[in-house]
């Protein structure tokens, strides 16, 4: 996790190297973001697994602070900082494949993307841009609960471990059909306050960022952006899931079992307020090149 701070500590003083070396033809501004997303936890095991089943997930993402650095034409480097709620919901089913619960992963990040920033240019009020980059992911609170609202019978994969009964701390009773009597119960399966380390999350995700919208000048130092947004982690989100493939994997397994086991995915919509110092490229600032109408 050293190697990721460094990673992108690196690149965002690479930007900082780069807005200072071209002060004198650079165009910076300032914004502020919200957006709406749907959020996915991408897990194989909890995807082929009859007892659950996922239902779209939606989140807002309430705010979000942008910092960036036009250079020249059609180019520039933005930084962001944006508070985002992801995670997912899968509907709990029993053998006759009827919802009696919920299994629910929601995570809290403050997603830091450093996304070069791509733009068409000419004299237009209205302006495609596309970004793409790298994004370090805090995490500020996550839990995943188990929560059947009613006793059931459900069926265990083929492969699976029976799981505890809450009631007499011992494994249930599998049956030869393998199904297995569940009772009623909440239980929480992960935190970021669990004390017990195995049962927490990361603290911190690699991901990467894209998005491709429109920006469009309100006025002589004002934009609108609008876009749509996406990025997705590379690493398992759970320590428990680390620690199990290190244990039971070659270390070359291992190294493919972290790349894919649980991943966060999100798509959605993002809009924005910003700043121009300086006016925009339709306002006729010096670094545009484009005359004042």
């Amino acid at each position: 996790m050293k190697k990721i701070n460094h990673l992108f500590l690196g690149l965002c003083a690479t930007a900082t190297f780069l807005s200072s070396a071209c002060v004198g033809q650079t165009s910076v501004h300032f914004g502020l973001t919200t957006g709406f997303n749907s959020t996915f936890v991408l897990d194989k095991g909890l995807a082929e697994d009859p007892r659950f089943t996922p239902e779209p997930t939606y989140r807002f993402s309430p705010i979000g602070a942008s910092f960036g650095a036009d250079f020249g034409r059609g180019f520039g480097l933005q930084l962001e900082s944006i508070l985002s709620k992801q995670g997912q919901v899968y509907h709990i089913l029993d053998k006759a494949e009827k919802a009696i619960g919920e299994r629910r992963i929601e995570l809290n990040y403050i997603n830091l993307p450093l996304l070069l920033r791509s733009f068409s240019t000419g004299s237009s009020r209205t302006r495609f841009n596309f970004l793409f980059g790298p994004q370090l992911s805090l995490l500020t609170q996550g839990t995943e609960v188990y929560e059947q609202y009613q006793a059931g019978t459900l069926v265990l994969p083929e492969g699976a471990q029976p799981p505890t009964n809450p009631n007499t701390g011992q494994p249930v009773q599998v049956n030869a059909d393998r199904t297995y009597d569940y009772p009623k119960t909440t239980q929480t399966l992960a935190s970021t306050d669990a004390k017990n380390q195995y049962e927490q999350f990361k603290k911190m995700d690699l991901q990467v960022a894209l998005g491709l919208g429109v920006d469009i000048d309100l006025g002589r130092f004002m934009y609108l952006s609008t876009q749509i947004r996406g990025n997705y982690g590379f690493l398992d989100m759970r320590n428990e899931d680390l620690v199990n493939s290190v244990k039971n994997n070659s270390s070359k397994q291992a190294i493919k079992d972290l790349a894919g086991q649980r991943a966060n995915l999100l798509v959605g919509a993002q809009i924005g307020l910003h700043w121009m110092f300086g006016g925009n490229r339709t306002s006729g600032n010096a670094s545009s090149g484009v005359p004042e109408r």
